[in-house]
């Protein structure tokens, strides 16, 4: 990302600001979508990854859909032009206020977890005289082999309905006359970087539409969520193999000429095209640990305090050559403040700009208040 790129011009931005690579995410992007194309495949972006509106412009602009965990999400996936018909709302808490709005807008999906949630939208849906699209998010119990904070397709998870509890589910479904079943739908965690784990979902993918064809549904919709993770050691012009991943599906999905395969893409679509540019307040050298006291901090970039992330940390000022090991943290008043622990870097200097790589997902969009601390800007790199 920086190889090519003028440093200098970030001497005179006020710091820490999220730097975003347009080339890269515009690429990042064709990409992705060209590997679909053969087979039909409709992408939904996941707005949680950013819902930075700048990104969100791009990502229409390719024709992609909106997947959505809040009334917040639908409305800016509105605001910005997305077609409402590419609209999916997911999530294990949507209020009644919430669930009102995306009938309101006529949104192409809800994503339900829970028969409770089933009985809550056809009530509200048949007060506003309406017919809500629904896919029902299953539970199907497969490891992600991931961090255990972002896995959410295992019996112990809060999310999607269990397969114990389908029978009550299909039941529920046939006397909701406010309500249309359309399709299936499955996410089992994030940062996937092993895609044999897709072809464990893909067996229960068909186990489990085979189920609802049995009991007289038709399934229209085969929604396999997302998840599929970028490389956090490796991050310059990392583009995820979007081919290799979409050929697991198009092999093991047992797919009916009649039905769309849908997929919630987020992470593996911004991650790489963001860093977290900041200056080195000051340098404290120990006895036992030498420290980089960075001007931003968990309350700029949550990820590494929230579940222990590894992001690539630079020395932009003094190049690549590693001889000394630092703590890379911040300035907030908690230990968590931590980027990184014993990070090799060059020799360090107060005013020195560092870059912390592979930002672009869960970066500017978790950021806080905290302390009252500054709003985070963004910088991108189509305006320097």
């Amino acid at each position: 990302m920086f190889a090519d790129k003028d440093i200098s011009k970030f001497n005179n931005i006020e710091t820490p600001f999220y730097y975003y690579d347009t080339d890269l995410l515009q690429k990042t992007l064709s990409t992705c979508a060209g590997a679909a194309a053969p087979y039909q495949f409709h992408i939904h972006y996941a707005l949680k990854a950013n819902f930075n509106s700048v990104l969100l412009q791009e990502i229409k602009k390719i024709g992609f859909g909106a997947d959505c965990v809040s009334a917040g999400e639908v409305r800016r996936a509105v605001e910005v032009g997305f077609d409402n018909k590419k609209i999916v709302f997911a999530g294990v808490g949507k209020s009644d206020k919430e669930i009102n709005e995306g009938l309101d807008l006529d949104i192409f999906c809800f994503n339900v977890e829970s028969i409770q949630e089933l009985e809550v939208l056809n009530e509200l849906a048949a007060a506003k005289g309406k017919v809500a699209q629904v896919a029902i998010r299953i539970n199907p119990n497969v490891d992600a082999h991931t961090h255990h904070n972002i896995t959410t397709g295992l019996d112990e998870n809060k999310f999607g309905i269990n397969s114990w509890d389908l029978p009550e589910c299909a039941e529920t479904l046939k006397g909701a006359k406010n309500l249309k079943f359309i399709g299936i739908h499955f996410h089992i965690g994030s940062q996937i970087t092993n895609l044999d784990v897709y072809k464990n979902l893909c067996v229960r993918v068909n186990e489990f539409c085979a189920w609802f064809e049995d009991k007289g549904f038709i399934v229209e919709v085969l929604n396999v969520g997302g998840g599929l993770g970028i490389d956090y050691y490796s991050p310059d012009n990392q583009i995820p193999d979007f081919n290799a991943y979409f050929k697991i599906f198009s092999d093991f999905l047992e797919i009916k000429p009649s039905q769309e395969v849908h997929f919630e893409l987020g992470r593996a679509l911004v991650g790489q095209s963001a860093s977290l540019i900041s200056r080195a307040l000051y340098i404290k050298n120990g006895k036992k640990k030498n420290f980089v006291v960075l001007d931003a901090g968990m309350t700029e970039l949550m990820r590494p305090a929230l579940y222990q992330a590894y992001h690539k940390i630079e020395n932009l000022t003094r190049g690549n050559q590693t001889e000394i090991k630092y703590d890379i943290v911040g300035p907030i008043c908690e230990s968590t403040d931590c980027f990184g622990k014993e990070v090799e870097q060059p020799v360090s200097f107060r005013g020195d700009l560092f870059a912390i790589r592979s930002a672009g997902a869960y970066g500017e969009v978790m950021a806080s208040k905290y302390n009252l601390r500054d709003a985070i800007r963004s910088v991108y790199s189509n305006e320097l």
